[in-house]
């Protein structure tokens, strides 16, 4: 016996939400976008045309749509006829894929991203989920919207900008000099610029319409063979300078597109060329991505930012900066690895916001273990007099303070050192193990006291049991947000280009991870 099967009868139409199960992640988009005020909607607010669709509902089926690892506008308007839980979110309705589209990288969406975020960290907080006491902060690189082959270096640029100069300048005092064109003023004796060059093939082209004028009104053979002949060498020229002033101008446009960065892609100019983990063409090529930094607690992303440059160092500042102005205030403990230890990194936690940095720095691990520590040539292992300020080197010769000294790295940050010389290197039986430096100069020690007060501030904290087993807490809480991200929601590659509307997309990938694991 079966149950009852007839497709020739017709079913009562019931509510969608009869059939989503108590516990269904649609609920938890639902009351997450719900939470968000309505002031924040108030930028898609129109007076004219057709009403739009509710900035609510779109929010929700593409946030659900990430939750399901579906990142593809088509895909999306796919789920909305298909899926129940989908089709509950829209209430009936089916926007297109372009609709979806250009609504997940309007500007307006990335405040609702970011309400987003500050309303699930208040869910995590007064329920105790996250005690807000550290945030835990990590990076991590993910492949643009780009194609494969289409980077565009900085120093090659640069080299054939320096080419064009050269060669322009040259092409210009031959001209002049057989009198071809008169000399002009120049804004820079050094190089032309791109108006310059554009005067000078007009001046050229001038020139070359004069002498086929010639040419026409001319009966004599010979003349004319003399005038074409004359027209030959400028007639060149003009199509060199014509090519000299628009290669001038994309070399211009290059330099603006880099800013700092030393390349960029073709098909995303916000796009960085940088050194993946997953190699699929196993050859170690760089591919064009974005450096994606998180500050996560409890295994949720709590707030994050892209940067261009693929260190981690120097997105410390800016993202805390971030962190600060548009999520939440910061814990006392910040937590990060090796990666982001640096001088200036220390002083902008312990100083300028009066917080407890729980990072490591590159040599942390190193330093603790044995081989260093006996090591007899390394200057941190030398016995230091207090009253001379001096070292003792393994050879019994003093290490005498100089002078000191300044550096100032391209960020524009400035280090100062006590540099101390070894009294005499000549004949030492030990020179070649102790100092790489050249014969006849003597071994130098570079000491920064502000490093390594901050080294030992950071040694103790690590040290302590309380600070120690927080940072423990690293590895097993951020690692897993990227473990997710990419493994889990399959994540690994994004769908859009241009540095704000990748921000929008990881917003939503993001908060995709928090409500599954939030639901799960």
């Amino acid at each position: 016996m079966f149950k009852q099967y007839n497709m020739n009868q017709v079913i009562l139409p019931m509510d969608v939400e009869m059939k989503l199960q108590d516990n269904d992640i649609a609920y938890a988009v639902h009351e997450l976008v719900e939470s968000i005020p309505d002031e924040a909607f108030s930028a898609f607010l129109r007076d004219t045309g057709c009403p739009a669709y509710h900035p609510r509902m779109m929010m929700k089926v593409i946030l659900c749509a990430y939750t399901q690892s579906v990142f593809s506008g088509r895909k999306i308007e796919g789920l909305l006829k298909d899926s129940v839980r989908m089709m509950w979110l829209a209430q009936g309705y089916e926007p297109s894929y372009r609709t979806i589209n250009r609504f997940r990288v309007h500007p307006a969406v990335k405040d609702l991203l970011r309400q987003s975020f500050v309303q699930f960290r208040s869910r995590l907080v007064q329920e105790d989920i996250i005690d807000a006491e550290a945030i835990f902060i990590d990076g991590t690189k993910i492949e643009a919207n780009a194609n494969k082959f289409t980077f565009v270096w900085r120093k090659a640029v640069e080299n054939y900008s320096d080419k064009l100069i050269e060669k322009s300048n040259q092409m210009y005092d031959e001209l002049v000099e057989k009198e071809i064109i008169p000399e002009i003023e120049r804004e820079n004796p050094e190089e032309l610029s791109v108006d310059e060059l554009s005067d000078i093939a007009e001046t050229l082209d001038e020139k070359v319409e004069d002498l086929n004028r010639k040419i026409e009104e001319s009966e004599d053979t010979s003349e004319r063979k003399q005038i074409r002949s004359e027209r030959k060498e400028p007639n060149q020229a003009r199509k060199q300078f014509r090519d000299f002033a628009a290669r001038k101008q994309k070399y211009a446009n290059d330099m603006e597109i880099f800013g700092k960065r030393n390349s960029y892609s073709k098909t995303d100019h916000d796009a960085t060329f940088m050194r993946m983990k997953d190699d699929y063409m196993k050859n170690g090529q760089l591919k064009a991505g974005y450096n994606i930094q998180v500050a996560t607690e409890g295994q949720y992303a709590l707030a994050y930012d892209i940067f261009p440059n693929p260190t981690d160092m120097r997105t410390f500042g800016p993202f805390l900066d971030r962190i600060e102005q548009d999520y939440f205030e910061l814990p006392n403990y910040i937590v990060a690895d090796g990666g982001y230890g640096s001088e200036e990194n220390y002083e902008d936690v312990l100083e300028n916001r009066e917080r407890e940095p729980l990072i490591t720095y590159n040599s942390y691990r190193k330093e603790k273990t044995k081989s260093f520590q006996k090591n007899a040539f390394h200057s941190a292992n030398w016995s230091y007099n207090e009253e001379e300020d001096s070292y003792t080197c393994p050879n019994g010769k003093q290490v005498t303070f100089r002078y000191r000294s300044q550096k100032t790295d391209r960020n524009g940050y400035t280090r100062e050192f006590k540099v101390y010389e070894s009294e005499d290197c000549t004949g030492c039986p030990l020179r070649s193990p102790c100092t790489k430096a050249k014969e006849g100069n003597n071994r130098k020690i570079y000491y920064n006291e502000k490093w390594e007060q901050q080294k030992n501030t950071v040694r103790e904290k690590l040290s302590d049991e309380k600070t120690g087993e927080l940072y423990g807490r690293r590895k097993v809480d951020v690692e897993p947000v990227f473990g997710f991200l990419k493994a889990n929601l399959r994540f690994t590659r994004m769908s859009v280009r241009g540095s704000d509307n990748v921000e929008n997309e990881l917003g939503f990938a993001f908060l995709a991870v928090n409500l599954r694991k939030y639901t799960a």
